[in-house]
């Protein structure tokens, strides 16, 4: 195994001082030896393989677990207009919906507080929520109690 180890090392050396000079060709492990020859080559071949399989499946699960977010706050309850929301978010925080007021206490687009977020289904901080959540959660707070949430901007 040693035996191996000091191969592998000093067979990419070797071809690396052989050369021509002053050529900066980029000379691999692969590269200096037959794939035959070095035992290495197909386990790391192997390796990589599952790294890339692995990251493409972890991947497709992000992109399926967006869409279902993205469809499950599609639509707005309570007959409540984009337009309407689009008025109250531009006024409270100019849309942005990582927005947080200078003490901290009102966060996100329609700058919520915590207690408010939680008591129409939010969980965690509402600025770092997905805008299409806090327009589904501000949906859900104008259904119920109309403008009075934002009394300077609704």
């Amino acid at each position: 195994m040693i035996l191996v180890l000091i191969a592998a090392l000093a067979l990419p050396a070797a071809a690396l001082a052989a050369g021509d000079g002053g050529s900066k060709q980029r000379i691999g492990l692969a590269d200096a030896t037959p794939a035959a020859s070095n035992p290495l080559t197909r386990p790391v071949a192997s390796f990589h393989h599952a790294i890339a399989v692995g990251v493409d499946r972890i991947r497709a699960a992000h992109r399926r677990e967006l869409r279902q977010r993205r469809e499950s706050f599609a639509a707005l309850p309570g007959g409540v207009s984009q337009e309407t929301l689009d008025a109250i978010a531009a006024c409270e925080s100019g849309g942005d919906p990582a927005s947080v007021s200078s003490d901290g206490s009102y966060r996100g687009k329609y700058q919520f507080t915590y207690e408010t977020w939680a008591s129409v289904g939010g969980s965690g901080d509402p600025a770092a929520a997905p805008e299409a959540e806090q327009d589904y959660r501000a949906a859900l707070l104008y259904a119920s109690s109309g403008s009075s949430p934002w009394p300077v901007c609704g």
